[in-house]
């Protein structure tokens, strides 16, 4: 069995939950619960890292945290008292955040750090669903602002080694994301659901390709059919880009595909 970790895309699903009642439709969560918890499983050893590239971070240049203890960053407004008092009490990693830093240096890509930043909800949640008690020593990688998949592809594949070195790579994000027709999907109108279907299949389609394919069709993803009702802005989808750069040749996998919020969405596993 190798020792290479797989490297993961995962819808993070809404705000606080699964831990505050958001009067979501009843069960429109369960599968995504399920896999989330089911995440521990995914790695063939213990990981001795959680790297998570999530949706709500942007910065001009990739931007890690180098907190030993980062706080919760409560990225979200709106909700009861209980989501802001949430806790998940990881031990950064700001070794594993110098070895990130020298392998994008290697691959010519300038990295800076934030030594205050704290876990957003795009990290946090995820990570207190698979693992609620924190032990994993833990840390975030920004996406770029400019939200370039070219730039987004080479960061993933500048990062692909630490997968050999006990580094499991987790992309946060949704691969269905327009607030909007949430709220529409919430209240009933089952319009949205149409473009979630007509985006995910080709999605889908996409992940399972050969490698250059997925690349050539991922970078040009507003092509794909209702790409800009899916996607009104895309840093939901660009962790996808560097899970994808950091496949290294491996073969991809939907382990989770089914619907969150009342719209079809997936997760991507490389190896």
């Amino acid at each position: 069995m190798t020792s290479r970790i797989p490297a993961v895309y995962l819808p993070h699903g809404g705000g606080p939950w699964p831990f505050v009642e958001l009067g979501l439709p009843p069960g429109s969560m369960d599968g995504l619960a399920t896999y989330l918890r089911s995440l521990p499983d995914v790695p063939p050893v213990a990981p001795r890292a959680l790297l998570v590239v999530s949706a709500h971070w942007e910065e001009a240049q990739p931007t890690l945290m180098t907190a030993s203890r980062p706080p919760l960053l409560y990225d979200y407004y709106g909700f009861p008292s209980d989501a802001y008092e949430l806790q998940w009490p990881a031990p950064g990693a700001p070794d594993v955040a110098e070895e990130v830093r020298e392998v994008l240096g290697l691959a010519g890509i300038t990295t800076a750090v934030d030594a205050e930043r704290g876990f957003d909800h795009g990290t946090f949640v995820v990570t207190k669903v698979a693992y609620p008690t924190p032990t994993i020593p833990t840390l975030q990688l920004s996406l770029m602002h400019d939200l370039d998949p070219a730039r987004h592809f080479a960061l993933g594949r500048a990062l692909a080694p630490l997968r050999d070195r006990g580094v499991f790579i987790i992309g946060s994000g949704m691969s269905y994301h327009n607030m909007q027709a949430f709220r529409r999907l919430m209240a009933g109108d089952h319009g949205p659901a149409e473009d979630a279907r007509a985006f995910d299949g080709w999605l889908a389609e996409t992940v399972l390709a050969d490698e250059s394919s997925r690349e050539t069709r991922l970078a040009e993803w507003t092509r794909a059919p209702a790409a800009r009702a899916c996607h009104p802005r895309e840093e939901h989808l660009l962790p996808l880009m560097v899970i994808a750069g950091a496949a290294n040749g491996d073969t991809p996998t939907l382990p989770f595909h089914g619907p969150v919020i009342g719209a079809q969405s997936l997760a991507a596993q490389f190896g």
